[in-house]
């Protein structure tokens, strides 16, 4: 477990899909002295690397990579996963007297970091489906009753006739003891709790119609870099078209092409079009995010001074 508040600096750069991080990441770690954690939800998957714009091979040599190619497609990773294996990393990395830099589009990861995980959102399937078959023969008024019974707190909060958050509620109970009420206020008290205390967010943005035109070149480059054959040798290795990593941007575009629901020009056209959304969201999701610094492309040589003087100010 790791030890808060981690007290060595630790330098976040996040932002948009093909905005740039990559090159900018490998200009900090060499500036800075800095190892590299992916912090692309995409990234850490094996076998899966145009579709992903991971860095090339010559890049991850310019500077240490972590995270990345750490599990099979078929393989869960989540946020859970993410924090435990980061920590890990920060930990070592600062061992080395080296800085983490993390970089990536996942904002959910970046917010689990800081913030830390809610024990409560761990799911009982089995309990679920037993309280679902009870909802059933019983009725959800006999429920609602066992929620007020064993978790006042929600059961005044929750409808009876709100059967997801009813069964949610108890799920919840039955499955860790506690209940749901209590598990918020456990998550409310954590995120009070400061996990790191010099850590630097930059958030690297760019006026909306460069972004898009990179995103239309870049979605033209994979195509031409192999993403059909990449598919191809995935679905022939036994990787199910219908697994999450699967369904990813790029993939099912790639795959429903292959499967000759789209021609080629319908394929690159959605590509484009759904990864230029995808960059919207996150942009939005970064903009709602408390503490990132923002820069234009335009004036990307104004992070590194930044990024020495808040150093300085570190130590």
């Amino acid at each position: 477990m790791a030890s808060f508040p981690i007290s060595e600096p630790v330098i976040v750069l996040v932002g948009p899909t093909a905005v740039g991080k990559t090159a900018l990441s490998l200009s900090l770690a060499k500036t800075f002295s800095c190892e590299i954690i992916n912090m692309d939800s995409m990234q850490v998957y094996r076998y899966m690397d145009i579709g992903t714009a991971k860095a090339t091979e010559e890049e991850r040599a310019a500077a240490p990579h972590h995270l990345i190619d750490v599990a099979n497609p078929d393989e869960a990773y989540d946020a859970e996963h993410f924090v435990s294996d980061c920590l890990n990393l920060i930990a070592e990395i600062h061992g080395r007297k080296k800085i983490p830099l993390l970089t990536g589009g996942t904002g959910l990861y970046l917010k689990a970091l800081i913030d830390g995980l809610f024990d409560g959102g761990q799911q009982y399937p089995v309990i679920r489906a037993q309280l679902k078959a009870r909802l059933t023969r019983e009725g959800n008024a006999n429920l609602h009753k066992e929620l007020i019974a064993c978790d006042c707190i929600s059961g005044s909060k929750i409808h009876a006739n709100d059967t997801h958050r009813l069964i949610r509620a108890l799920e919840i109970y039955h499955g860790s003891g506690l209940p749901w009420s209590r598990h918020l206020e456990i998550q409310a008290t954590e995120k009070k709790k400061v996990r790191f205390k010099h850590i630097l967010q930059i958030g690297l943005t760019s006026r909306r119609e460069l972004l898009y035109e990179r995103i239309n070149q870049r979605t033209g480059l994979m195509i031409e870099a192999g993403l059909e054959k990449e598919v191809r040798g995935l679905l022939q290795a036994g990787y199910s078209a219908d697994l999450k990593s699967m369904r990813s941007i790029g993939y099912r575009h790639m795959v429903n092409f292959i499967s000759r629901i789209w021609d080629a020009a319908k394929m690159e056209e959605f590509l484009a079009r759904d990864t230029r959304h995808y960059a919207k969201r996150q942009l939005t999701w970064f903009t709602n995010a408390k503490d990132v610094k923002w820069y234009d492309t335009a004036d990307i040589s104004k992070i590194e001074p930044s990024i020495a003087s808040w150093l300085k100010n570190c130590s």
